[in-house]
C-alpha cells in the first residue's frame, strides 16, 4: 500500500488512535515496525511449515511429540490473533475475510482447530506456505509481481485455445483407450475402458509406469504411435501460451520511436511518455 493510501485511512476518524496504528504496522511495509512485524510473520510461517513437515517422520515424532504439540499451538494462537487484530483493524473486515490473503490466513488456522475433531488435519497447515507471497510485498519485488500478472493475463487471454485443446486430447484418449481395450482385452490387462483410458494417458505424457503394458504387435503399434504423439502435445499448451505473452508484450511495449527523443512509444499513445511529443 502506497503513502497516499496510509495518509487516507489516517484521516479517517475511525482510525485514529491505538486502531489506525496497529493498521500501519500489521498492514503496511513501509514503516519500520510494520518491517519487523512482516519479517517476523514469515519466520513463524516457515517454522510452522518446518514442523508440519519434521513431524511426519514417525521416529522425530516418537522422540518429540510434546514439543511439536506446543510449538503447534503457539504458532496457531500467534497466528488466530494475528488474524482478529487484522479483522479488527480493517475498515471493510469483511473486504478482507473474503480477500485472497484473507481465506489464506483464515485456512492456514483451521487445520490445528480441526485436528481436535479430525486427527491427522493438521498437516493441511502446510498450506501456510502461500502466507510467504507477502514476501513480494515487503522485499518490493515489483518485477516478480508484474510476471506473475502477465502470465496470469496469457494464461486467461488463452483459455479458449486451452479449452479446445483440452477437449481434443480428451476424445483422443478415449478412442485411442477404446481400440487399446479391443486390441489388448482383458487377458493383458486392459480389463475396461476407463483403465485403457488411463494407460493411455500415462503413456502420451511419456509417464510409462509400466503397470499395464501391451503384448500385441498392433498394441505394441498403437503404443509407439501414441508416445510420438505425447512429445507433440507436451509442447502446445505452452506455445499457446507463450504466443499470448508475446502479443500482451508487443502491444504494450513499442509503436514506433519519438521523433524527437528516438524513445520507444507506447501503443496508442498521444505522446511520448518521456518527453511528451505529440505522436501526430
Amino acid at each position: 500500500m502506497n503513502k497516499h493510501s496510509t495518509e487516507s485511512h489516517e484521516d479517517r476518524p475511525e482510525f485514529k488512535g491505538l486502531r489506525r496504528k496497529l493498521f500501519i504496522i500489521i498492514f503496511e511495509a513501509d514503516t519500520k515496525l510494520g518491517k519487523y512485524f512482516d519479517v517476523a510473520l514469515l519466520w513463524a510461517i516457515l517454522i510452522s511449515v518446518l514442523a508440519v513437515i519434521l513431524e511426519s517422520d514417525s521416529s522425530l515424532l516418537a522422540n518429540h511429540r510434546m514439543l511439536f504439540t506446543n510449538l503447534e499451538w503457539v504458532l496457531t494462537v500467534f497466528f488466530t490473533a494475528e488474524y482478529a487484530l487484522r479483522l479488527f483493524v480493517s475498515k471493510k473486515p469483511w473486504s478482507y475475510v473474503f480477500s485472497f490473503y484473507g481465506v489464506i490466513d483464515l485456512l492456514s488456522i483451521l487445520p490445528t482447530y480441526l485436528s481436535l475433531i479430525f486427527p491427522g488435519t493438521h498437516f493441511l497447515m502446510v498450506i501456510r506456505v502461500l502466507r510467504l507471497l507477502r514476501v513480494f510485498r515487503i522485499l518490493k519485488l515489483v518485477q516478480f509481481v508484474d510476471a506473475s500478472i502477465d502470465l496470469g493475463g496469457a494464461l486467461k487471454a488463452s483459455r479458449y485455445k486451452i479449452f479446445i485443446f483440452l477437449g481434443s486430447i480428451l476424445c483422443m484418449v478415449l478412442i485411442l483407450g477404446t481400440c487399446m481395450y479391443i486390441v489388448e482385452g482383458e487377458q493383458n490387462g486392459f480389463t475396461s475402458i476407463p483403465q485403457s483410458m488411463y494407460w493411455t494417458i500415462v503413456t502420451m505424457t511419456t509417464v510409462g509406469y509400466g503397470d499395464i503394458i501391451p503384448t500385441t504387435t498392433l498394441g505394441k503399434f498403437v503404443a509407439s504411435f501414441m508416445m510420438l504423439v505425447g512429445y507433440a502435445i507436451i509442447a502446445v499448451p505452452t506455445g499457446i501460451v507463450t504466443s499470448e505473452m508475446n502479443d500482451q508484450r508487443k502491444n504494450k511495449s513499442s509503436d514506433g520511436q519519438c521523433a524527437k527523443c528516438q524513445s520507444d512509444l507506447v501503443v496508442k499513445a498521444n505522446y511520448c511518455h518521456i518527453c511528451g511529443e505529440s505522436n501526430f
